[in-house]
C-alpha cells in the first residue's frame, strides 16, 4: 500500500469504526480556511472530531505518538472555528470532543484503536 492509499484506507476504516459505534459521519476532510479536520461525526448532542493516524511497520513513531502539541493546538483552533461557524447555532449540539483514531494494517487485516478526548 502506498502512503496516500494507506491514508485513505485508514480514514475510511476510522469512518466505518465511528459509524459502527453509533455516530453519523457528517464530513471528511472538513476545511476551515487553512485548517482541516479529518472526520466530523455526531451522536445525539455530541460532535466528535477525529484525527486519523496510521504508520507503516518500520515507522519510528506509533500513530498516537505522532500527534504533537502543535497538531493538538491546530486541531483546537479548527474545532473552535467549526463551533463558531456551524455548531453553535444548532440547538441540539452541546459539546465537541477531540478523539484520535489509529489504524494499523497487518497481514491483510485492519485494526482500529480509539483514544477519546485527547486535548488539551
Amino acid at each position: 500500500m502506498t502512503g496516500a492509499t494507506s491514508w485513505r484506507s485508514a480514514e475510511l476504516a476510522a469512518a466505518d469504526y465511528l459509524f459502527a459505534s453509533g455516530f453519523e459521519v457528517l464530513g471528511r476532510n472538513v476545511r476551515l480556511g487553512p485548517l482541516e479536520l479529518d472526520i466530523v461525526a455526531r451522536a445525539g448532542k455530541l460532535v466528535v472530531v477525529a484525527e486519523v493516524r496510521t504508520r507503516g511497520p518500520g515507522a519510528f513513531e506509533r500513530p498516537f505518538e505522532s500527534i504533537s502539541w502543535r497538531k493538538r493546538r491546530s486541531l483546537r483552533r479548527a474545532i473552535g472555528r467549526l463551533w463558531e461557524s456551524q455548531l453553535a447555532r444548532l440547538d441540539d449540539v452541546d459539546r465537541v470532543r477531540l478523539d484520535a483514531i489509529a489504524v494499523h494494517f497487518q497481514q491483510g487485516k485492519t485494526y482500529v484503536e480509539s483514544a477519546q478526548g485527547i486535548a488539551p
